[in-house]
């Protein structure tokens, strides 16, 4: 459903999350050693993140990666996917059809167009505090 950007993106932005409450910061090493991804593709994605202003880079010895704790319950999955990725998950075409809506519809429009605002739904309302603490959890987990 994501790109493999997506996916490692939102795999690091949760890791930068759970550390963020214990209030540490995190570098690249670390975060791609957590979510299996190689340091330059980790290094772009947490770029287009910091653009974004979902995590914070800090440069020098003692910088790295965090988001402050009191940010943790306004940053939803659909923001890191958007940033990411863009909103075609949202509001693009099943079919991937450059001409389909409501009054144009392609073959698989009613039925994507539910499934599409369950996932808008679904990822809005998610949000990273709510994720990382199934992280610390232990019920989610960023490695198989």
């Amino acid at each position: 459903m994501f790109s493999k950007t997506c996916e490692y993106g939102i795999k690091a932005t949760l890791f930068i999350a759970k550390k963020a409450q214990q209030e540490e910061r995190v570098s690249l090493n670390d975060i791609a050693n957590a979510i299996n991804s190689p340091v330059a593709f980790t290094a772009k994605i947490l770029q287009a993140l910091v653009k974004e202003n979902i995590i914070d880079s800090t440069k020098g010895p003692k910088g790295g990666f965090k988001i402050d704790k009191d940010r943790l319950a306004k940053i939803t999955l659909k923001q890191i996917v958007t940033a990411l990725d863009g909103d075609q998950l949202f509001t693009g075409c099943a079919l991937g059809l450059e001409k389909c809506n409501a009054s144009a519809p392609c073959p698989m429009h009613e039925k994507f167009v539910v499934i599409r605002d369950q996932i808008n739904e679904t990822l809005g309302s998610s949000n990273l505090l709510d994720v990382a603490l199934g992280l610390n959890q232990g019920i989610t987990f960023l490695k198989r």
